[in-house]
């Protein structure tokens, strides 16, 4: 009987367990992810990017090192239920910022939401001035979303919304969202539906004419006789 009842104990302890870590790795909230910033530039909580893509991401991070900016990419899962990509995503700078451990650059996030494939590009205040609000929600909103919808491409996303940020942070012009491809329908000789149908009814149209001019000449044929 002790050792039914440990075995309970130990059975309920390990199910605490597992109902505890579940949500912390699908539905994230700020508190869940370092309490200071972590030394690598890219924090691929959602498991979407290859070794290669993380490296490549990284090094494209620290060459905005030059423009006096602390930038770093985070994936995520799931958020955690009531809040929002950029809501997360200034939560989590003023926590990062008013860290002892607080880096001495302002902070440039871009974070990515893999189940409903959103961005957001969360920074500090004092960036404000040279990345205004509405260059953020349209590089999160297109420059990296839509990679994000067209084939789940969060690398090329991550890249294309840093090179965007960095030219207008070395001084340029922002560049604009990416251009949208227009998919046009290739002509083929393949029939619709509809035109299948419209073809295989005017055959039977044919068809009950021809029997309905051949059979009763045949009768009368047969009966004259």
């Amino acid at each position: 009987m002790p050792s039914l009842f440990k075995s309970l104990q130990l059975l309920i302890a390990a199910s605490l367990c597992f109902f505890l870590a579940v949500p912390a790795g699908f539905a994230l909230s700020p508190q869940d992810l370092p309490a200071q910033p972590p030394d690598e530039a890219v924090l691929d909580s959602a498991d979407v990017l290859s070794r290669a893509g993380k490296n490549e991401i990284e090094t494209r991070l620290n060459q905005l090192e030059s423009s006096k900016v602390d930038a770093r990419v985070i994936t995520l899962r799931k958020l955690d239920y009531g809040l929002s990509l950029t809501g997360f995503g200034e939560e989590l700078v003023e926590r990062w910022s008013n860290n002892d451990n607080r880096s001495e650059r302002p902070l440039l996030l871009f974070l990515e939401e893999t189940q409903n494939k959103q961005a957001a590009v969360v920074i500090s205040a004092e960036l404000s001035d040279q990345l205004p609000d509405a260059l953020l929600r349209s590089t999160a909103r297109t420059t990296m979303s839509q990679p994000m919808r067209d084939g789940e491409r969060f690398r090329q996303a991550s890249m294309d919304g840093i090179d965007r940020i960095a030219v207008v942070l070395d001084g340029g012009e922002d560049p604009g969202p990416p251009i949208e491809i227009e998919r046009t329908t290739i002509p083929t000789n393949v029939p619709t539906v509809e035109e299948t149908r419209e073809s295989n009814a005017f055959t039977w149209v044919i068809v009950l004419l021809v029997v309905g001019t051949i059979v009763p000449m045949a009768t009368w044929w047969v009966f004259s006789r």
